[in-house]
């Protein structure tokens, strides 16, 4: 890989090189025309994070990208509504909070101590359907779909398994996770640097008491799919050489995490 490329390697934040601009062309030659929707999905941006995470090589990451559209096509993750998930989600197992994290990125909080779900493939569309909807929420100029997850407390046998299992996983996926405990310095100094401590429930060393409101959240997931239903459908089609982030996920990462059979920790979020 070039000294270009590795300098300039935060597409969306620096202004895009050259030779990163033409790899770029050459991965939207590669995957041929594309459908409106697909056209939203491959902004320039989009398309550097698979160059990124296939160290630039355009054949490797033309290929994961097809794998992308393909799931996306067949699955429809944009399509899907709260209504289809409500159930899923009644009794806040996992959920978007109503702040983000310093970076301004959204928030995931999943708490797999509980759990209503009597189908693998319903609880897979309702991970599918927060995902997106973080997504779709990303800041400007956002460029990661997980910025990093937090193993809050998570069991004793965990941690050490997940050690075991590191070599399956990319280096940088591998560094995102982060293993905090109550009552540590260290894991309080984590958690003081990322999130504001007074909008963050006690559950994760936070001061906001204030329960969880079902009807409060479902209300604003519907104006969230009313949003993502605007965003799917609007035909202001990025040009092929827009350097903006548009708001995406990586569907072939989807893929891996949806298969995952690695033990769930009590608690964990996601930004």
């Amino acid at each position: 890989m070039s000294e270009d490329l590795k300098k300039t390697g935060s597409v969306g934040h620096e202004k895009m090189s050259q030779e990163q601009h033409a790899k770029i062309i050459e991965v939207r030659e590669m995957i041929g025309t594309l459908s409106e929707k697909e056209t939203v999905y491959c902004t320039d941006a989009s398309i550097s994070r698979y160059l990124k995470s296939q160290n630039w090589n355009v054949k490797k990451a033309s290929q994961m990208l097809k794998q992308s559209l393909k799931w996306r096509r067949e699955y429809k993750p944009e399509e899907i509504r709260w209504d289809d998930v409500s159930n899923e989600a009644k009794i806040g197992k996992m959920y978007r909070a109503n702040y983000c994290d310093k970076h301004g990125r959204p928030v995931i909080i999943m708490k797999t101590n509980r759990q209503n779900s009597k189908s693998l493939t319903e609880e897979i569309k309702h991970f599918v359907y927060c995902m997106e909807n973080a997504v779709l929420n990303l800041p400007p100029l956002q460029e990661q779909r997980l910025g990093l997850a937090i193993m809050y407390d998570a069991p004793g046998i965990f941690q050490p398994f997940f050690a075991m299992v590191k070599v399956l996983l990319e280096s940088e996926s591998y560094k995102k996770v982060k293993f905090v405990y109550p009552n540590d310095q260290n894991t309080k100094k984590i958690m003081e640097s990322l999130f504001n401590m007074d909008q963050l429930e006690p559950a994760f060393g936070g001061n906001d008491d204030t329960e969880f409101d079902m009807n409060k959240y479902a209300k604003r997931m519907k104006e969230e799919d009313n949003k993502m239903h605007s965003f799917w459908t609007s035909h202001n089609i990025p040009s092929s050489d827009s350097t903006g982030s548009e708001a995406d996920s990586d569907a072939s990462n989807n893929e891996k995490t949806l298969g995952s059979s690695l033990p769930n920790p009590e608690k964990s979020l996601e930004v």
